[in-house]
């Protein structure tokens, strides 16, 4: 697997050191840096610290970074806190996740985020074929087969609730009840894989939406900028609902999900054109100024961005998509950047831990 920090002459033995204290101080580390914490001897959470919930964003997160550093009793205790007070039982939303339950258990809303089943399910898939499946939830392979199963078939047959994708266009929208998308959701790479494990009868529906994907990534790209908003049409607009049709928190991770397809699927001319749009769009545009909010063609909102931290580790995991000297300049950023304490930590320093994975070779695929 391809490892860009070390393509860039940095030295092997300090990124191994750099990544395994990056772990520590996430999950083990002082109460200003961690944001795991377990509970009742076999269950786990991380908590989003500037929220104060658990959210399936973060849990399937952990998750994904748990089986790709083979951290399999953090992994097993993460999944059943997920089954155990997260899972939807009934109603219009069963077999989904609760997207925000308090640390206690109690849960805050009963409806699902997207993003987070679809890493629940690419996590599980990995955790059977790096592990092997155990016992009912740890029959971890099954467990991903069902979950995906009721995201594309769920309200087929008169049964209440409605699907994460949308059927006719196969695009994976911002909640199962509103019609339009989130671009940083679109994970063609994750797709590609489920066309090999979900269940035979669906891996078509999978292959047609990896296709999907691609397509819609680059059309809700700025064609300067390369920026993406928050939530975009079905048609890669962006969508002004609640002010989020900016270059905002959620639309850092779409370089950086451009960025991952190309570390695992190949090279698309397409979708790396984006990626180099946007770190020109830093580099030599606005000179590196993280900092701020823009609208997704480039003009500046006098407004601080909440995770400046978190959009340097995704341009610079961009990069695994691009080349020439603004690839190196937004590697070297991130590099030099320290992981983000204080309440806001948890979003930035997981885009951190991912970024640091993807350019070292850490995060792969495990078939």
């Amino acid at each position: 697997m391809r490892n860009l920090f070390k393509e860039l002459g940095y030295d092997e033995t300090e990124i191994a050191r750099r990544l395994d204290d990056i772990v520590k101080r996430m999950f083990y580390g002082s109460p200003e840096e961690k944001i795991y914490y377990t509970v009742e001897g076999d269950m786990g959470y991380v908590v989003d610290t500037g929220n104060y919930d658990v959210r399936t964003e973060g849990m399937s997160y952990a998750m994904m970074v748990f089986v790709q550093l083979d951290m399999k009793a953090e992994f097993d205790r993460i999944w059943k806190w997920t089954k155990t007070y997260m899972y939807l039982e009934e109603g219009e939303n069963k077999g989904y996740f609760a997207w925000s339950v308090d640390p206690s258990g109690k849960k805050n809303a009963y409806g699902p985020a997207p993003d987070g089943e679809e890493f629940f399910a690419m996590a599980l898939f990995f955790a059977g074929n790096r592990w092997g499946n155990g016992d009912g939830i740890f029959n971890y392979t099954q467990q991903a087969k069902d979950l995906l199963s009721v995201c594309i078939h769920k309200g087929e047959n008169g049964e209440p609730g409605m699907p994460m994708w949308e059927p006719s266009n196969k695009l994976i929208k911002f909640v199962p009840n509103l019609d339009f998308s989130d671009p940083s959701y679109h994970l063609p790479h994750f797709y590609t894989l489920f066309a090999k494990w979900a269940n035979e009868e669906d891996r078509e529906f999978w292959l047609e939406a990896a296709k999907a994907s691609r397509d819609y990534l680059i059309k809700s790209c700025h064609p300067q900028t390369g920026l993406a908003p928050e939530y975009a049409t079905y048609d890669g607009e962006p969508k002004n609902h609640k002010n989020h049709h900016l270059f905002y928190s959620d639309s850092y991770r779409v370089v950086a999900n451009i960025g991952l397809n190309a570390l695992w699927m190949g090279h698309d001319e397409a979708l790396a054109k984006c990626n180099e749009r946007l770190q020109t769009f830093f580099c030599e545009t606005v000179k590196g100024k993280e900092d701020y909010v823009y609208e997704v063609d480039g003009t500046r909102i006098e407004e601080k961005v909440l995770h400046p931290v978190g959009l340097i580790a995704t341009n610079a995991m961009a990069s695994l998509a691009t080349s020439g000297d603004y690839s190196k300049a937004c590697v070297k950023r991130f590099w030099d950047t320290p992981l983000r304490e204080g309440d806001r930590r948890y979003y930035d320093n997981f885009l951190y831990l991912f970024a640091f994975m993807a350019l070292s070779g850490r995060y792969i695929i495990w078939e």
